[in-house]
């Protein structure tokens, strides 16, 4: 007998026929179109965007279904009157029309709430401030070793909302999620983990406190049978165990618990009762960096109860990395190459920078989004042998390396490029054997290409044509 999705079920009788509002027609919500279209709902959406800078074929679909559309800053005042509302992480729910709505009768919820509310599966959710999306796609690399029918979602992935229907009891869902899903969640995951919380978003957030209380809901509604998984050497996180309702397991990477996951002298450990079980050796792996240590605790810890240290060793040692985040690419002539576009500002890259003991052929330089560069001066005289540079941050990144280096009475060769695919030329000419070749910009990517991912996926191209 097929599985019948009782509360899916339930929901769409409800909906059906509902006026519904969308705010924000994003990746999350452009599916829900075809989804409340087939169950005959009343639907607005409502953009603060103007209409040209829409997704064309999102509003060629919102013609051809007869939904109407609200665009440009004043949209949000037509709403009124709705049985339901799905906002985008963008819009934060106490704006004041949605408040308003509420008010009147209307429920607010999103994508991604009702996707927790209705999946039958396990759901598995990671939030933080850094780490997140390395932690989430190891998770859900674990879990495929294992055997498991898994779905990827939230931050990242695609929206799985329309999935729903598909999944079964035996099934596992990982998500990533934001601050900003997080905000008003009323339905946490059974299995949550929190890499770490430090300041971010204080842009959109209206405090660093709302900020952690945000992070909180991946936990707040959890029963005594689920888990969370928390950093403790992160103070913040730390202390959220007096608030959990279910099992806590920390990791660590500075201290040795007796229970958790830590990662002692480059030997990441399982700690239970007093007993240490070594896993893996951080030098058997691709991950590059003591924060993916962090990561690959976090991952164990969260996985344990459904996957065994064997399935989760072997998963760990294949493990690439996420797209554009040091990420390796290949080996030619013992060079190991490393992409690393997400390095849009000197912090990430300095990250990068300090994840290798061997000496390192830096590509840098982009877009100018008019930062101080004079951090970076130092990491790059420590950890490079050569500097390639390209782009608008080329000339500032050269000054403060070059008084950083007659500071220390070091020399070392700058090289300079006018295209991506001239740096790659340059870098497999200079590079000796046993070095890295890193491709981490610390500048933004828009003065060549639409953004990091294109710029990366451009380097990957090349070096695989090496």
């Amino acid at each position: 007998m097929s599985y019948q999705n009782e509360k899916l079920e339930e929901f769409e009788q409800y909906i059906t026929g509902k006026k519904v509002a969308i705010i924000g027609l994003g990746i999350s919500n452009i599916p829900l179109l075809d989804y409340f279209y087939k169950l005959h709902c009343k639907v607005s959406i409502f953009d603060k965007r103007e209409e040209v800078k829409l997704d064309k074929q999102a509003v060629e679909k919102i013609q051809n279904y007869a939904f109407e559309l609200y665009t440009g800053p004043d949209a949000m005042q037509r709403l009124v009157g709705f049985d339901i509302i799905f906002r985008s992480p963008s819009c934060r729910p106490d704006t004041p029309e949605i408040v308003k709505e509420l008010e009147r009768g209307a429920i607010l919820t999103s994508e991604i709430e009702m996707l927790m509310q209705t999946c039958p599966g396990t759901v598995i959710g990671i939030t933080g401030s850094d780490g997140k999306t390395t932690t989430t796609n190891l998770i859900y690399h674990i879990l495929k070793e294992k055997g498991y029918h898994c779905y990827l979602g939230g931050n990242i992935g695609i929206p799985l909302f329309t999935k729903v229907h598909e999944m079964k009891p035996e099934d596992m869902i990982v998500l990533e999620l934001s601050s900003f899903q997080l905000i008003d969640m009323q339905i946490s995951p059974h299995i949550s983990v929190i890499t770490n919380i430090s300041p971010n978003h204080l842009d959109i957030h209206k405090s660093y406190e709302e900020y952690i209380e945000a992070k909180k809901n991946i936990f707040k509604y959890q029963n005594e049978n689920d888990v969370l998984v928390i950093n403790y050497d992160n103070t913040i996180t730390r202390d959220f165990k007096g608030e959990a309702k279910g099992k806590v397991v920390y990791f660590s990477r500075k201290q040795k618990l007796e229970d958790g996951v830590i990662c002692d002298s480059g030997i990441i450990k399982s700690c239970e009762e007093k007993v240490r079980r070594h896993i893996l050796n951080t030098r058997d792996i691709l991950l590059r960096g003591v924060h993916n240590h962090e990561n690959i605790c976090s991952a164990i810890a969260a996985t344990a109860s459904l996957v065994e240290p064997e399935i989760q060793l072997e998963a760990i040692k294949k493990f690439r990395g996420v797209e554009h985040r040091l990420e390796f690419i290949r080996e030619v002539s013992e060079v190991k190459w490393y992409n690393d576009s997400i390095g849009t500002s000197p912090t990430r890259t300095i990250a990068g920078l300090n994840s290798f003991s061997e000496k390192i052929v830096l590509i840098a330089g982009g877009y100018d989004k008019h930062l101080d560069y004079t951090p970076i001066a130092k990491p790059i005289v420590a950890n490079v042998s050569k500097l390639i540079l390209i782009g608008a941050t080329a000339p500032k990144i050269e000054e403060v390396v070059t008084q950083e280096l007659e500071m220390q009475g070091k020399e070392l060769p700058i090289y300079h490029c006018n295209t991506l695919q001239e740096t790659v030329k340059k870098a497999y000419e200079i590079a000796n054997s046993d070095e890295i070749v890193l491709f981490s910009p610390a500048s933004a990517s828009f003065d060549m290409f639409k953004n990091f991912e294109e710029r990366g996926e451009m380097f990957k191209a090349l070096v695989n044509q090496l």
